[in-house]
C-alpha cells in the first residue's frame, strides 16, 4: 500500500514543502502561509520512494541516504489516514 505525499510551493516559488497528505502532514502544513499551493502529488511506500521521485520531479538528481529505514515500508497504521492507488500531477 501506498502512502500520498504533497509539494507545496509558498512565498513565491522561493520555498517547497514536501510532506505526507492527511494527518501526518498537518505539522509541516501548519507552517505554509495562507498563499501556498498544492503543485504536486506522488504516492509512495517507503519514504525513499518518496524522495526519490520528489527528486526526480525537481531535477536534482539521484536520491540516495545511508539510512537502512528510509526504504522501509510506512507502518501499517498510517494506511488508515490514507486510500491511494496511484501517482498523478495536479495541474494548478
Amino acid at each position: 500500500m501506498k502512502l500520498r505525499h504533497e509539494l507545496w510551493e509558498d512565498n513565491g516559488g522561493k520555498e517547497y514543502t514536501f510532506c505526507l497528505a492527511g494527518r501526518h502532514g498537518d505539522g509541516a502544513r501548519s507552517l505554509l502561509s495562507p498563499s501556498a499551493k498544492s503543485i504536486w502529488t506522488v504516492d509512495a511506500e517507503s519514504h525513499f520512494e518518496a524522495m526519490t521521485k520528489y527528486y526526480q520531479f525537481m531535477d536534482w538528481g539521484e536520491y540516495s541516504t545511508d539510512q537502512e529505514w528510509d526504504k522501509q515500508p510506512y507502518p501499517a497504521e498510517w494506511m488508515d489516514d490514507q486510500s491511494c492507488e496511484s501517482f498523478h500531477f495536479l495541474i494548478s
